[in-house]
């Protein structure tokens, strides 16, 4: 039962970051509302068609569920609110969080910034209380973080991200070889939305993955980088006056 209950709350979380509600769902099981919330309320009478189905809604393979849920069994997904706070609250610490989820090393932190030896493995035990790593001899890092981890929606660090990196992020013309900037808008049906925002899922996924490979170069042939995906129901504020 323990296990049905981690796949629900796995597909609960899928369908969140989807922005598919329990309303969406209860239309593609021909169910009412209430039955839907009933259902994900005990995970053992959620039979494998009705899994399958809400999977399809959302554009997930089983198999991956399945993973995701095995997966976060062991390892977090999320932060809670408060836990967010303490990262926006402690710059050094938000570093040094950044730059163990990108796979940096003890010595490479030393090695490229500012920070005393005692204040990183503070700021490192720190993360090794909010259960973000496990802090091993000799200072080595093992990410408890899931594949599916993600911040809080609209949480302190998408609030920070938003009031403090986005302007830096584009003051460029993102015109040489190593960047680029698109922007596509077209009339989209929700389905399609939600279908798209799983692709853009993958692809953060992909990203990721990326970065892992070059994990075996040294740091002199790796560098900073950073994408930034967003999708939104949105239309240019400047023709409002023509709508």
């Amino acid at each position: 039962m323990a296990e049905c209950d981690q796949v629900v709350q796995t597909l609960k979380k899928q369908l969140k970051v989807r922005g598919v509600n329990y309303q969406d769902v209860a239309s593609a099981l021909s169910l009412s509302e209430g039955s839907v919330k009933r259902l994900f309320a005990n995970g053992g009478s959620l039979s494998l068609d009705r899994l399958s189905a809400v999977c399809q809604l959302i554009d997930m393979d089983m198999g991956e569920l399945f993973k995701l849920s095995s997966d976060s069994s062991h390892q977090i997904t999320e932060l809670t609110w408060q836990q967010e706070e303490e990262l926006v609250a402690d710059k050094a610490l938000l570093l040094v969080t950044v730059c163990i989820t990108n796979g940096y090393r003890f010595d490479q932190i030393l090695e490229q910034y500012n920070l005393p030896e005692t204040v990183l493995i503070q700021k490192m035990a720190h993360l090794d209380r909010l259960n973000l790593i496990e802090l091993q001899p000799d200072n080595r890092v093992k990410l408890k973080i899931s594949p599916s981890f993600s911040w809080v929606a609209g949480g302190p660090i998408q609030q920070f991200f938003q009031q403090q990196v986005i302007s830096a992020f584009f003051q460029s013309r993102f015109a040489g070889e190593e960047e680029k900037l698109v922007m596509s808008t077209g009339l989209m049906s929700l389905s399609t939305n939600y279908k798209f925002q799983q692709r853009i899922q993958r692809l953060v996924s992909e990203f990721y993955d990326s970065c892992n490979q070059d994990t075996d170069l040294t740091m002199q042939e790796r560098h900073g980088t950073s994408m930034v995906v967003a999708m939104r129901r949105w239309t240019f504020p400047l023709f409002e006056e023509y709508e």
